[in-house]
């Protein structure tokens, strides 16, 4: 049987948002918004499916013109957030830098 993650209290999102700059908070989501060509979103996509799959977390994302927004929450506690949000955002993080994705709007 698998545990369930427990969700944060706000002191506790706030301390680990300080950790992932760029990342933000948006009700009981964080974000985070990604420039590249349109083509290389929808690569970066693929790359963060693949390691979503691999850790049993998915983000929502939304590509459009030379951009791709990603938003996490943990769906199985109830639309929370947990570790696991900051876990996969910090895989995304990589993901990106990696594919020379840039921040977009900091």
């Amino acid at each position: 049987m698998t545990t369930l993650p427990s969700p944060l209290d706000d002191s506790e999102i706030a301390v680990r948002l300080k950790a992932l700059p760029g990342w933000r908070r948006d009700g009981d989501e964080i974000t985070r918004t990604f420039a590249h060509s349109y083509h290389e979103c929808v690569h970066l996509a693929v790359y963060v499916a693949a390691k979503a799959r691999e850790v049993s977390h998915h983000p929502d994302m939304l590509i459009t013109w030379q951009r791709i927004e990603f938003r996490i929450t943990t769906h199985d506690a109830g639309r929370r957030l947990t570790e696991l949000d900051f876990d996969l955002a910090r895989h995304i993080d990589q993901i990106a830098k990696a594919a020379g994705a840039t921040p977009a709007d900091e």
